[in-house]
């Protein structure tokens, strides 16, 4: 494999600790519970797109781009850190944000979260509507060319072959460090999405022969229908493993996926999400974000009660990051 030799600009410092949950592993009467902490990746508060970004702002810098251009939600935390890491890498940087449906597409009266930290790294902030993302990322790139620049656009999630290579990087890093505390994890449990971390861990747990379960806690995916997630997953994969020089294919039913969580929609958390949030925070110390990873953590307390995962196990969650996302729901709190 030649993951050391693709282009990569350093953003954090790694590996990230991984930590075990002894307060919530007593509370809950259950598996061990151990936790990978990418929400303490040293770039603009933390996050698991650092290591995706580390590969595409290095292609970027490759290919001679001087402006990043993505897209997400208002509270994207892909966004906050895209940008973070244009400041890092002297890039300008664009960032196209989809408001809540049925809102029209102007600023929020305040910013807050992740958007108030869009505006302190300097994003220039365009909004639109969901459907609207893909296109309009397409017209700030041509109107930026049109002004002599050269962007670069990435995708939402920075979920491509280049990002995820970031998270079969991150898979070998974990290989290591179980190796070295003498931990046989049933399970690694982690927040899916737009597919690049799924992707890459599920391919790096076949690379380095790891025999527990890559489980994916959907927050806004689906296995059937309209657009199944598994063929999504399998294409990013595939595609990571041409890059980094593997031969390895996958299989759609390589890719585990509960999606019994997704309550009422993508950033609309409930009680699953907020009850998630304090036993970590009361028990741990640790703070998870309402949209994704309090969402995978509530889909495993629950999957613990009901008794999938007992004392005989071991589970590490990874966190994801995505902490800021609680400024904006004050609220609830």
């Amino acid at each position: 494999m030649n993951i050391d030799t693709l282009p990569r600009f350093p953003l954090a410092d790694f590996p990230t600790p991984l930590h075990h949950l002894e307060r919530l592993t007593a509370a809950l009467d259950g598996p061990q519970i151990y936790m990978k902490r990418d929400d303490l990746t040293s770039l603009g508060m933390g996050g698991n797109k650092t290591r995706k970004l580390e590969f595409l702002v290095g292609e970027a810098l490759k290919q001679g781009k001087d402006t990043l251009i993505t897209a997400g939600g208002i509270q994207s935390n892909h966004c906050r850190l895209t940008a973070a890491a244009a400041c890092r890498a002297g890039l300008d940087c664009h960032i196209v944000l989809n408001v809540p449906s049925g809102e029209p597409c102007k600023p929020p009266e305040q910013a807050s979260g992740n958007l108030l930290l869009d505006k302190i790294f300097g994003a220039t902030v365009h909004y639109c509507t969901r459907p609207e993302r893909d296109s309009r990322m397409k017209e700030v790139a041509e109107a930026l060319k049109g002004q002599g620049k050269h962007p670069c656009v990435i995708p939402v999630g920075g979920s491509n072959a280049v990002g995820a290579v970031g998270y079969v990087r991150a898979m070998m890093e974990l290989s290591g460090q179980l190796k070295t505390m003498n931990i046989a994890p049933d399970a690694v449990v982690f927040a899916t999405s737009s597919g690049g971390t799924q992707a890459g861990l599920t391919l790096g747990a076949k690379l380095t022969g790891f025999k527990g379960e890559i489980l994916g806690m959907s927050i806004d995916q689906t296995k059937t229908g309209d657009a199944p997630f598994p063929p999504i997953l399998k294409q990013i994969a595939d595609e990571t493993a041409r890059r980094i020089g593997s031969d390895l294919y996958l299989a759609e039913k390589d890719f585990h996926l509960d999606c019994n969580y997704l309550g009422k929609g993508y950033a609309v958390p409930g009680d699953l999400e907020f009850d998630a949030i304090k036993a970590l925070a009361r028990n741990e110390g640790i703070l998870l974000g309402p949209v994704y990873t309090a969402r995978a953590m509530g889909g495993l307390l629950d999957l613990i009660q009901k008794g999938m995962f007992t004392k005989d196990h071991t589970v590490v969650f990874w966190h994801t990051g995505g902490s800021p996302e609680l400024f904006a729901w004050a609220e609830h709190f």
